[in-house]
């Protein structure tokens, strides 16, 4: 939309979601023609890592007449592969951390929707449920930890590109190409269960440091066909489908996801207790306020073939409101009783987990997986939250606890 010159392109173009596998490359090429400096950068890589949004139990996978919509479809999918094939000498790095191999017992070879596509196009994968690992500081300190645990083979790359879908989120408004970056968070032993960062408070600033880390220099949204409501579910009332024939292609990932949005008809500058922002702070916003990316998009070079908006898209509201700003209120404060109580509970609990709700520590273990829902161990305190806290005496993952600061005043104000 900004007519000056902008140092954030983003294109979307029209895209049938019945268009044959030429006619999806043809789309996406128009989109990505434009992104030059995106592709010198991919051009003079060694190495390319990619992360879809493809990973998915075979028997959880939705469709809509023929195609994923859940997932980024075979055809985008496609598409994706030949142009990097096409305009690059690289090694391409496909690399996911599924939850349903960490989680619910399945296999990485049962779970890659893509493994075919990975065959057809010479495309390494690298399987992040298994080490190696790095720790990977955050370019500029982060906004929520200093540091994270990664997969080596995603973070040893020279350049990288995600590839999303749009769809709503039911704690995070909406899920597109930062939101898909999470798919590349370890669990345990080397790391923490994902519940440990997908929890109130954390989980924009987070998102916004994985942001900071990847910085994908290619952003590509599969928006063929879309879904409303939440990011899974069993794709009818529980996540229905929207038509939107559209792909979505930027050279940043926040930039990039402030256009899908707009698209998606919600306003990327908008915040917590604003629509689709029920549950949380809006990750892209968070991110642009520490001088990454932008949500203006007066500030970037958009153009688009489609209007929006493109659907009716909306959250579903999974708590009521004033349960949430509770949530959301005791999670901070928790977080600053953890800092004010901080040497007393390492003398303690050096090297566990804990939960601590209402000033009280009400479990603890050295495995962080509860495989059992906080809800229920809240007990009579509902409305409780109950933060969770790795307690290490040299704080090494450095938790910024200011963001709890912000949360507690954010939260207060709510009830005002």
């Amino acid at each position: 939309m900004s007519t000056t010159q902008s140092p954030y392109k983003v294109r979307a173009v029209h895209c049938d979601y019945r268009a044959s596998d030429d006619e999806v490359y043809e789309a996406l090429k128009r989109a990505t023609d434009p992104l030059t400096e995106s592709w010198e950068r991919l051009r003079r890589a060694k190495r390319i890592g990619i992360k879809f949004n493809q990973d998915k139990e075979p028997k959880n996978r939705v469709y809509f007449e023929g195609q994923l919509q859940q997932l980024v479809t075979k055809k985008v999918g496609r598409a994706v592969l030949r142009l990097l094939r096409e305009r690059t000498d690289a090694e391409l790095i496909a690399a996911d951390v599924s939850f349903y191999t960490m989680y619910n017992g399945a296999t990485v070879e049962e779970t890659t929707t893509f493994a075919d596509l990975f065959q057809e196009f010479d495309v390494t994968y690298v399987d992040g449920t298994r080490p190696p690992y790095k720790v990977v500081e955050v370019p500029g300190g982060g906004q929520m930890f200093r540091q994270y645990l990664l997969p080596e083979g995603a973070v040893e790359v020279d350049e990288f590109v995600s590839v999303a879908k749009m769809k709503n989120h039911a704690f995070m408004g909406v899920t597109l190409t930062l939101k898909n970056l999470f798919g590349l968070m370890p669990g345990e032993p080397e790391g923490h269960t994902r519940t440990y960062f997908h929890h109130l408070v954390r989980m924009p600033y987070m998102l916004a440091d994985l942001g900071r880390i990847f910085n994908p220099v290619l952003n590509i949204i599969d928006a063929t066909i879309s879904q409303a409501g939440r990011e899974w579910g069993n794709g009818r009332e529980d996540g229905p489908t929207r038509i939107t024939n559209a792909l979505i292609a930027g050279n940043h990932t926040i930039a990039t996801d402030a256009c899908a949005a707009h698209l998606m008809g919600h306003d990327p500058q908008s915040d917590w207790l604003t629509e689709p922002f029920h549950r949380d702070r809006n990750s892209l916003l968070v991110a642009a306020e520490a001088g990454f990316g932008t949500v203006n998009l007066d500030e970037i070079d958009f153009q688009s073939e489609v209007q929006a908006p493109l659907g009716h898209f909306y959250a579903v509201l999974t708590d009521p409101v004033e349960t949430v700003i509770s949530w959301r209120r005791t999670t901070a404060e928790q977080a600053l009783y953890y800092l004010d109580h901080q040497r007393e509970l390492v003398d303690k609990y050096a090297g566990e987990y804990i939960l601590l709700q209402d000033g009280e520590v009400r479990w603890h273990n050295t495995v962080s997986d509860l495989r059992v829902s906080r809800r229920i161990l809240a007990g009579e305190k509902k409305e409780q939250a109950m933060w969770m806290k790795y307690v290490d005496p040299e704080e090494r993952e450095g938790e910024h606890y200011e963001v709890y600061d912000h949360a507690l005043r954010q939260a207060r104000a709510a009830v005002a």
